[in-house]
């Protein structure tokens, strides 16, 4: 069979660099060229394809239509290139880069992940700790750990576990009104960040009727850790999930009143683009995360 013709490499090369910058200057320090050269190879690209792949502008430049649906597939490609060379030479390229939401990096991963470590000691794991949702494009990162539906367009997704959360608080203050154990109780007491929607899911499960929540922009302390330590201080009751804090339930720090959890559809899930889905050291991390759950719910 007679494939159709190629693209000069090289060009897709610098094409796709100056696409994921949207910057000329940069695409030529990533590639170790000049600017001039970066322009130049653009333009035989330009000239191949046929359609302006830019719009050049005053202060920089912006991908076309043409240009953007030619750099997603280029990206793509090349990852799988980078994959499959990666394999041939039986390596995992050193470097594995995940970025993770904070409460699944603190008291699930940083308590697991020597063992990884170990198990595959070629792969170095860099973490970054982030509530935003990672642009692989752009910033070079292998995987993320994002908490969600798993509808994320492009990407290929794992669901590690469900999202479940029930009220939890220290056990000094559950004695400070002589204990919780209705629902109800939980209303003599401060209610942490009451406008996070658990709340109100978890209180109408619970049987418990008109709970004043307040809007959005009432207190919210974000993550799940940063609460979790409120609470241990004693300032109130937060909405926690209970798997992420058996250490400290174990320890005295927190208490979980009721086994009442809810949950409201979404989950944590591993993510990563669908072009990279073979490589070894996604594959290796994906394997290993796997066995570690099934460690982790049992």
């Amino acid at each position: 069979m007679t494939r159709t013709p190629l693209p000069p490499l090289a060009a897709v090369r610098v094409f796709e660099a100056a696409a994921r910058y949207g910057n000329f200057t940069a695409a030529a320090s990533e590639l170790g060229m000049t600017q001039a050269a970066v322009s130049y190879q653009i333009k035989v690209l330009e000239d191949r394809v046929g359609a302006s792949l830019f719009h050049r502008q005053p202060r920089g430049v912006q991908v076309t239509d043409v240009g953007a649906r030619f750099s997603d597939r280029m990206t793509a490609s090349l990852d799988m290139i980078a994959d499959a060379y990666a394999e041939a030479k039986g390596t995992t390229q050193g470097m594995l880069a995940v970025s993770v939401i904070p409460t699944f990096a603190t008291n699930f991963l940083a308590r697991r992940l020597g063992r990884f470590q170990l198990a595959n000691p070629d792969i170095a794991v860099r973490i970054e700790v982030s509530e935003a949702l990672v642009d692989f494009n752009a910033s070079g990162f292998d995987l993320g750990i994002r908490g969600g539906r798993g509808d994320w367009p492009g990407l290929t997704c794992h669901k590690i576990m469900k999202t479940a959360f029930t009220p939890m608080l220290s056990p000094a203050l559950a004695a400070s009104i002589g204990g919780v154990s209705r629902p109800e109780d939980l209303l003599k007491l401060p209610i942490l960040a009451l406008s996070d929607p658990w709340w109100r899911i978890w209180f109408e499960a619970a049987g418990v009727k008109a709970v004043d929540v307040p809007d959005s922009s009432a207190q919210n302390f974000g993550s799940q850790v940063i609460e979790a330590n409120a609470a241990i201080a004693g300032h109130g009751v937060v909405m926690l999930t209970p798997a992420f804090f058996q250490d400290e339930i174990e320890l005295g720090l927190l208490t979980q009143p009721f086994d009442l959890t809810c949950d409201d559809g979404s989950a944590y899930w591993l993510t990563y683009p669908e072009s990279r889905r073979n490589a070894p050291k996604i594959r290796s991390f994906r394997k290993w995360l796997e066995g570690e759950m099934a460690t982790f719910d049992s």
